[in-house]
C-alpha cells in the first residue's frame, strides 16, 4: 500500500490492531459531527478555519507545557482573525495523532549506509541506526497513549479557563509591546482592547466565552491504525474516532488508492491537500468520490501550490468546483509548497513567501467572488529559528540555534502571531463596508 511502513512483524501488528481495535475512542461522532457543522459554516463563507500545530509530532514533546504553547498560539491567533474577519474562526489543533508522515523515499542513504527512511514516532526512530529505524508496531500503541493524554490536557485546557479572552488578549498585547514590529500591530489590538472593555461595560463576562470548541486532526496516513480506531455508531454509519478531522496527503490521493477508499467511507469532515500538479479533472473526481452527496461540512481542500504557483493553479480549480455546485472549504497551506534548504543544509521556509501564498489565495477567491476558507500552518508555541524572517527576524544563519523539528520547519511562536496579525490587516482591507 502507498506510503505504509514494511512492518517486519506482522504477528505484532495483529496483536496490537487488535489491542487498538478494543480499546475507547479517542473522539467521538457526536464531536465529529459538531465539527461538520462547523465547517459547513466555513464553506457558506460564515466562518474562518485556522488549523495549525507540529510538522510531526514526537513523544518527547508529549508535555504539558509543549501542548499549552501550540494552543496559546492559536487561540492567540484566532482572537486577532475573529476580530478582523468578523466571522468566527474554527479552530483544529495539528495534535494528538501527527506522529506518521510521508517520505519521498523509502530510504536513507548516509555515509555508504542504507537504512529505512524516518516515518515519524508511530513508525520507527529518527537515530540513524538500524535499530531504531527498524518499523515497530508498539509504536502504534504509544502514539493512542500520546494522542490520549494531549487530547486530555487539550479539553481541561479549553475547559477551565485558558481560553478566556481577556487573557488571550494581555497575551497578544504583551507580544505586540515586545515585537520589533509592534508599532504596525498596534492600532488593532487597541481596537480590540476596546471592543472587549465594551463587552466588561455591557456586563459580558469573558470567562463565559472562553473557547471550549478546540478540535484535533492528523494526516490519516498509517491505515492498519486507522481502521483499528472505526467505529460504528447505531446507525450504522462509520467514523474515525483517532480525531475529529482527517485528512489525505498530496502523496496518497491516488483515486483508486486505499487511502480514498477508506476516507469514502467514514463520517467525519475530512481533507484532501491539493499540490500545483492539481487538475480539475482529478479534483471533480475526488469530489464525487469523498463527496457524492455534496453535503457542506464533509470535504475540504487543502491547498499547497507554492507563493509562485497559487495565482496560476488555484483559479481553474475553484471555478471547477463551483460549477458542480459543490459546498467545500478552500483552506490554503503555505507551508509546503515554500520550502527550500539553506546553505548550512536545513530545510527552511521564508515568513515572506508564507504570507505571500496566503495574499495570493485570498486574492484568487475575492476575484472570484467565493470565499477563502481557511489557513493551515505548521507552527509551535516554541521560540524555535527553522523558518527565516518575521518580526523577530530568523536569519539564515541563526537556522543552527534552535532547530527543532522532527521533519519540517515550523513557524515560532513570534512568527505565527506575525502571520495572524499580516491576515488581520489583510482581511480588513478587503472585507465588505
Amino acid at each position: 500500500m502507498n506510503q505504509q511502513p514494511d512492518w517486519p512483524d506482522q504477528v505484532a501488528l495483529r496483536a496490537v490492531t487488535a489491542r487498538l481495535a478494543a480499546a475507547p475512542p479517542l473522539v467521538f461522532a457526536d464531536e465529529c459531527d459538531q465539527l461538520r457543522r462547523r465547517l459547513a459554516a466555513v464553506a457558506r463563507g460564515e466562518a474562518f478555519l485556522l488549523q495549525g500545530g507540529d510538522c510531526a509530532e514526537t513523544f518527547e514533546t508529549t508535555g504539558t507545557e509543549a501542548v499549552r504553547g501550540k494552543l496559546r498560539t492559536l487561540l492567540q491567533m484566532a482572537v486577532i482573525l475573529t476580530y478582523a474577519a468578523a466571522v468566527p474562526v474554527v479552530k483544529i489543533g495539528r495534535m494528538a495523532g501527527q506522529y506518521a508522515k510521508p517520505r519521498s523515499s523509502p530510504v536513507e542513504q548516509r555515509d555508504g549506509l542504507t537504512l529505512p527512511s524516518y516515518r515519524g514516532d508511530a513508525v520507527n526512530g529518527r537515530e540513524f541506526t538500524a535499530e531504531a529505524r527498524r518499523p515497530d508496531p508498539e509504536r502504534l500503541l504509544r502514539m493512542y497513549e500520546s494522542s490520549a493524554t494531549t487530547l486530555n490536557l487539550v479539553r481541561a485546557l479549553t475547559g477551565g479557563g485558558f481560553a478566556d479572552l481577556r487573557q488571550v488578549h494581555d497575551w497578544n498585547r504583551g507580544f505586540v509591546t515586545g515585537s520589533p514590529a509592534g508599532e504596525r500591530y498596534e492600532r488593532l489590538a487597541d481596537e480590540i482592547e476596546q471592543a472587549l472593555d465594551f463587552m466588561q461595560a455591557c456586563g459580558v463576562d469573558t470567562r463565559e466565552l472562553s473557547t471550549a470548541d478546540f478540535f484535533v486532526g492528523h494526516e490519516g496516513l498509517l491505515l492498519e491504525y486507522e481502521e483499528a480506531l472505526t467505529r460504528s455508531t447505531e446507525s450504522g454509519r462509520e467514523y474515525a474516532t483517532s480525531a475529529h478531522f482527517l485528512w489525505i496527503g498530496e502523496r496518497t490521493r491516488a483515486l483508486d488508492g486505499e487511502h480514498v477508499a477508506y476516507f469514502s467511507r467514514i463520517s467525519n469532515p475530512i481533507g484532501v491537500k491539493l499540490g500545483p500538479t492539481a487538475d480539475p479533472d482529478t479534483v471533480l473526481a475526488l469530489l464525487d468520490k469523498l463527496d457524492p452527496a455534496r453535503e457542506p461540512g464533509r470535504l475540504t481542500f487543502v491547498v499547497r501550490a507554492g507563493a509562485d504557483r497559487v495565482r496560476d493553479v488555484l483559479p481553474t480549480l475553484v471555478e471547477k468546483v463551483a460549477s458542480e455546485g459543490a459546498r467545500v472549504c478552500w483552506v490554503c497551506d503555505p507551508m509546503h509548497g515554500n520550502t527550500f534548504t539553506a546553505p548550512s543544509g536545513h530545510k527552511t521556509r521564508r515568513f515572506d513567501a508564507v504570507l505571500d501564498e496566503v495574499v495570493g489565495f485570498t486574492e484568487v477567491h475575492h476575484a472570484l467572488g467565493t470565499h477563502p476558507g481557511g489557513i493551515h500552518v505548521e507552527l509551535t508555541g516554541d521560540d524555535v529559528t527553522e523558518c527565516i524572517g518575521g518580526g523577530y527576524e530568523v536569519r539564515a544563519e541563526d537556522l543552527r540555534h534552535r532547530y527543532e523539528t522532527a521533519c519540517d520547519p515550523r513557524l515560532n511562536h513570534g512568527q505565527s502571531l506575525d502571520l495572524a496579525f499580516r491576515l488581520a490587516e489583510l482581511y480588513r482591507a478587503t472585507r465588505p463596508a
